[in-house]
């Protein structure tokens, strides 16, 4: 099976006020066009469907230029015996093309004749238990930077995804395509102290001032969502709206066990989180900062009574938060693959899903929150859309909330 995947510029096509802009293409069995196939494209404007001609072509009008649109070929339309098979990409039916200032764009599908490769339940829940424990390690990195300020200060800090992104980015800027050219070796750790700076400046500038005049727990809210915003589209106008990849995001996938398959980023990935995770709960247990840390979320009051900085201690949290989103921000460009200037925001409520099931201001349940988290998100889309995976979590948090309202390691607490 050989299928090829070309991108560029196509003559221009009839355009109309709503949809000024062009995607098309052809699909083509060994170089004869395929007729009624269905695509779908995906972006902004809404998702739309289109099926190929006579002569296999194709063409949509989208609305948006420097946008990235989805493009999914509904293999269960090609003819009896086909199949969209790459053995470097596990979904080849799946291409995203970025619409350029040209206004146009193409994406061909090239098929060749072959088999669809057929997994079975058992082997395809296996793997997706394995996706989702690497994607809830990492989403458990970001996830208690977020609990750790929410314990210690009571901000819920909506920019947390923002700074999930500037790890990423800052990253792809010393390592990735035109940019220093660092080994990663040496830029991803460089990336992970400028996030734990970020994270002591943001202390610094906004958030101590504002504790000092004693600002309102909604108004630092709102803060926090303008600040996000603000580094949003500061992502954005830096890097534009296409995808940038780290180096080694297309690593071959080493057999495991069975049908799973994990890449070396994969299982690096997965044994820095472990890592960092262990280290990061011996610090919060035997250090002396760590226990004031637990003593501060406890009962901030108390702690400042009994001779707790409690202001140096804060920064310190911030500090941790910074780096942690920042090394979140690096794995998850791999897990995505690819990073965006609104990545750390597609996640955000993920992270406040895990704070929120794990019990608010614990550190521990923000771990075991963000793994129950991984594990329904990749688990969940057996069954439903993957567009609708993110929604399943949510689900669960209502539900579990409904029986233990404190999280699954909260404390109940008393009202009125």
């Amino acid at each position: 099976m050989l299928m090829g995947i070309f991108v560029s510029s196509v003559p221009a096509f009839a355009t109309d006020a709503e949809n000024p802009y062009r995607i098309s293409g052809n699909v083509q069995l060994d170089g004869e066009p395929l007729e009624g196939v269905r695509l779908v494209i995906d972006g902004p404007g809404g998702e739309q469907e289109v099926e190929t001609d006579a002569n296999g072509q194709w063409r949509v009008g989208v609305p948006e230029r420097g946008e990235t649109y989805t493009v999914t070929l509904d293999e269960e339309t090609l003819p009896e015996g086909i199949a969209v098979v790459d053995p470097e990409d596990d979904s080849p039916n799946i291409k995203e093309v970025e619409m350029g200032q040209g206004g146009r764009a193409t994406v061909n599908f090239f098929i060749g004749e072959g088999e669809r490769n057929v997994t079975g339940f058992f082997d395809q829940f296996v793997q997706r238990i394995i996706q989702g424990l690497s994607f809830g390690l990492m989403l458990a990195l970001a996830a208690i930077g977020l609990s750790l300020v929410y314990g210690t200060t009571g901000i819920s800090n909506f920019a947390h995804g923002e700074m999930v992104t500037f790890g990423a980015v800052i990253a792809a800027a010393l390592v990735g395509p035109a940019s220093l050219a660092l080994p990663w070796w040496l830029g991803f750790p460089v990336a992970v102290v400028l996030s734990a700076v970020l994270g002591l400046v943001m202390d610094m500038a906004l958030w101590r001032p504002l504790r000092r005049r004693r600002v309102g727990i909604v108004q630092l809210m709102i803060v926090s969502i303008g600040l996000s915003l603000a580094m949003r589209y500061t992502f954005q106008f830096f890097i534009g709206g296409g995808t940038i990849q780290l180096p080694g995001s297309n690593a071959p996938r080493i057999p495991l066990f069975g049908t799973v398959e994990l890449s070396v980023i994969d299982l690096a990935s997965l044994a820095i989180c472990i890592v960092v995770i262990v280290a990061f709960a011996l610090w919060l247990t035997r250090s002396r900062i760590g226990k004031a840390t637990r003593a501060i979320s406890d009962n901030p009051s108390l702690a400042a009574a009994s001779g707790i900085d409690v202001d140096f201690v804060v920064r310190i949290v911030w500090i941790l938060a910074g780096a942690l989103a920042g090394l979140a921000g690096i794995l998850y460009a791999y897990y995505r693959p690819g990073i965006r200037w609104d990545m750390g925001a597609q996640i955000l409520l993920l992270m406040f899903a895990a704070v929120i099931l794990g019990g608010l201001g614990t550190a521990y349940g923000a771990l075991v929150g963000a793994i129950i988290v991984g594990i329904v998100v990749e688990v969940s889309s057996l069954w439903i859309p993957s567009d609708l995976k993110y929604a399943s979590a949510l689900f669960i948090l209502i539900v579990i909330l409904l029986f233990r309202p404190q999280g699954i390691l909260g404390r109940r607490e008393r009202i009125g």
